[in-house]
């Protein structure tokens, strides 16, 4: 281990300040653009990590984080630093992947203004809780460590203090909870608890005593079929939503990448248009009401279950369950065409979408990304097909993080 002292020039997709220290970039935890620091450097793998051990010239743009835990739990690791320079920072991470990563030109993509929302704090309408001993926390920075959290100010108001008020309620019985996932739309609140084993008859009765609260409870043993009591399924407008399906965590920005994402299809009443990894039918109902016809694909059978419910009605929808991308492959063997396609995949991408896509011949592509790097990665393999870059768009669904939802639309 070494000192070095390094001018931190910009944030990284992990969160952490980037310095350069003899030729090599030095990755240092908490440090902001623009501040000079003095670490000690060591090598992890084959990357350098910095640890500040002392600030030589502060940012003016760090701050005291709100929560007193923002030091040590891993849900909010960019309050130390305005909001301003958050979205500033997220749009060069992105930009900086697509550059260095995908092989695009930035100055030949037509950067959109960045969305975000009215609430830094209190906006997450969905978490994941995870027990410490009789109480319920969240992973802690950079860790599998558990960090016990009583509230959490980064939550909607009806679930802020939910963590210690179910702990308190559950008692003796978290022991046999895996993990409690919570979803809050309208002020209505559901939980679901993924236990370790079965549905034990204590666990049944806590659950049954938490709707007389006024919350939805589906218990999710390790095997076999879940249990619901109350009211578990929960409306945002006419997308049904489930504490143990995927949903987007900020409901005011998720309206608004909904229309952004839609908008850049281009649609006009009359295309055909195939949806990859749909989930609950997200975009998919706002595509139908300016397309002719929807192909919405999902793999996840509670999310599909969740979109056929509210489609009902609907007569240009058609979903299909299974593998994107192997259902994908299957439509460009029977000759099928689109003319516009929505992906918004996983963290982990979509590997090999370039390929396929272009056998359907599509003139509109547009990708939803959670992950800069994924993002990149795909976006290659389609330039390479000969898709051609539009616009880009981002949205800070997550404010106080390092994360950043990106619509990129393609045209072929």
């Amino acid at each position: 281990m070494r000192q070095e002292e390094l001018t931190i020039e910009r944030l990284a997709k992990s969160g952490d300040g980037v310095g350069h220290a003899g030729g090599r970039t030095v990755f240092v935890e908490g440090a902001l653009p623009g501040e000079r620091v003095r670490v000690n450097v060591a090598e992890v793998g084959r990357v350098l990590r910095g640890e500040v051990v002392h600030f030589l010239e502060q940012s003016a743009d760090r701050r005291v984080p709100a929560c007193p835990l923002a030091g040590r739990c891993g849900g909010c690791d960019w309050q130390h630093v305005s909001e301003a320079v958050q979205r500033s920072q997220k749009v060069e991470i992105v930009l900086s992947a697509l550059e260095h990563l995908g092989g695009f030109d930035r100055t030949a993509l037509q950067l959109l203004p960045t969305v975000h929302g009215e609430k830094a704090l209190g906006y997450r309408r969905r978490a994941v809780l995870h027990p410490v001993g009789r109480r319920f926390g969240f992973f802690g920075r950079g860790s599998h460590d558990k960090i016990e959290v009583d509230r959490c100010p980064a939550l909607t108001e009806p679930l802020q203090a939910l963590p210690g008020t179910l702990a308190d309620a559950l008692g003796t019985a978290i022991k046999d909870v895996e993990q409690a996932h919570l979803i809050e739309a309208g002020g209505k609140v559901a939980i679901s608890l993924h236990l370790k084993g079965p549905v034990k008859p204590k666990t049944r009765q806590k659950a049954e005593e938490l709707t007389r609260g006024g919350l939805g409870v589906v218990l999710v043993p390790s095997a076999g079929h879940s249990e619901s009591f109350g009211k578990v399924e929960l409306l945002d407008g006419e997308v049904r939503l489930r504490p143990e399906a995927f949903a987007q965590a900020n409901a005011e920005v998720n309206a608004a990448l909904v229309t952004g994402a839609v908008e850049a299809l281009g649609l006009d009443g009359t295309q055909g248009v195939l949806e990859l990894y749909a989930g609950n039918g997200n975009f998919t109902f706002a595509i139908a009401r300016r397309a002719a016809q929807v192909l919405a694909v999902e793999a996840s059978a509670i999310s599909l279950q969740l979109a056929q419910k509210a489609a009902a009605g609907v007569k240009n929808v058609r979903f299909v369950q299974g593998d994107a991308l192997k259902i994908l492959d299957g439509l460009a063997k029977e000759g099928q065409r689109f003319d516009a396609v929505l992906v918004d995949p996983p963290r982990t991408g979509a590997p090999g979408l370039g390929k396929l896509a272009a056998r359907l011949s599509p003139k509109r592509l547009v990708y939803v990304a959670c992950d800069p790097a994924a993002l990149a990665r795909d976006a290659e393999g389609l330039f390479s097909q000969g898709f051609r870059p539009v616009s880009l768009q981002l949205f800070d669904l997550f404010p106080q993080t390092r994360h950043v939802e990106a619509v990129l639309a393609m045209e072929r």
